[in-house]
């Protein structure tokens, strides 16, 4: 069992104050026993098209991308991979997002001013899975694609959603936290929402494998805090309250890097399992602070939503789901090719 120590070190970690972070399927199947998982396809057509099939635009269509944030890195990285798909495949890409990922009526305005500029296509990664409905609509009634992003919403509207199985990727996580406790005491869970299709999953995974496989894992009831000063009180609150706890689970970076800080601040030893990755997560598992997290590939899905639009602005038929990957890090294997390029700071 990994005991994740507070030190004078894990000060200058968690003092880097990241504020919100990121962020969908069928019951999952137990991961492979491997250290770094990928996800299969929720479709068996569900693989992203070869680049040789993306006809060439001539530089003059807009692609509008609205994201659940901004300024966090993961959404940085996936504009990345849409600027990217953008300048190979001759399209403008237009990349927004809300100040952080509570601000569902300023993502809902966003998404309205991209409809309003009448681009060739809308990829929207929902922060509140049911909310931007009537916005769809009008998109729909625009004759405008959209691709959903990193969370589906609640409509039949988009063409595809680029997308982390959340499912799969929570029960990897839950699996890696049930070894290192030796599958048993008290473990807490800070789940970033309770509204977006992302902050459900990664709730409900980790809840299920647990309850499927580790029956002698007291896994406490969720808490929802998807800002690190939040998350951080959320988690001291939560080891206060159970001085048997041996574990956390953050299904973000920010409710991660919360539930670092909160430990730090408890005094307490505990295994700590998180979500993404940033500098502050990075470092943490580098020193051993934190056990390890989940990635996702946030380039890739920027990637794979542009050639997703691309592909709808000429009619071409999308699978109902295009998987992004994921895969499990810790301080063995996080400088491997295959996982440090997923990794972001």
């Amino acid at each position: 069992m990994r005991l994740l120590r507070t030190a004078v070190a894990v000060s200058s970690l968690l003092a880097l104050g990241l504020t919100a972070a990121c962020s969908t399927s069928t019951e999952p199947a137990e991961p492979e026993d491997t250290a770094a998982v990928e996800t299969t396809p929720a479709e068996s057509d569900g693989e992203p098209m070869a680049e040789g099939d993306i006809p060439m635009g001539d530089g003059t269509q807009t692609i509008y991308l609205v994201s659940k944030g901004f300024q966090h890195r993961f959404w940085q990285a996936v504009n990345e991979g849409a600027q990217q798909a953008g300048e190979e495949f001759g399209y403008k890409v237009e990349f927004v997002g809300p100040e952080n990922e509570t601000q569902v009526t300023q993502q809902l305005d966003q998404l309205t001013t991209a409809l309003n500029s009448n681009p060739a296509a809308i990829g929207f990664a929902a922060l509140d899975s049911g909310a931007a409905s009537p916005v769809l609509d009008k998109i729909q009634a625009a004759d405008i694609p959209i691709i959903a992003f990193d969370s589906g919403v609640e409509s039949d509207i988009p063409l595809t959603t680029v997308q982390t199985d959340n499912i799969a990727a929570a029960a990897e996580a839950a699996k890696n936290m049930a070894e290192l406790v030796d599958n048993t005491g008290t473990v807490g869970l800070v789940c970033h929402d309770q509204t977006s299709t992302t902050g459900i999953e990664r709730c409900e995974g980790f809840q299920d494998w647990m309850a499927e496989n580790a029956p002698e894992i007291n896994l406490l009831e969720p808490q929802y805090a998807g800002e690190v000063g939040l998350a951080a009180n959320t988690a001291k609150a939560m080891i206060q309250a159970n001085p048997d706890m041996v574990g956390i689970y953050g299904t973000n970076e920010a409710s991660a890097i919360g539930a670092l800080q909160g430990v730090q601040e408890s005094g307490k030893e505990l295994t700590i399992v998180g979500f993404d990755s940033g500098k502050a997560q990075l470092d943490a598992i580098r020193s051993g602070v934190e056990a390890g997290a989940i990635t996702q590939s946030p380039v890739k899905m920027g990637y794979e939503t542009v050639k997703a639009a691309i592909m709808a602005i000429n009619g071409q038929e999308l699978p109902k789901i295009i998987d992004s990957g994921f895969a499990w890090y810790d301080a063995e294997n996080m400088e491997d090719p295959d996982i440090k390029s997923n990794l972001y700071e």
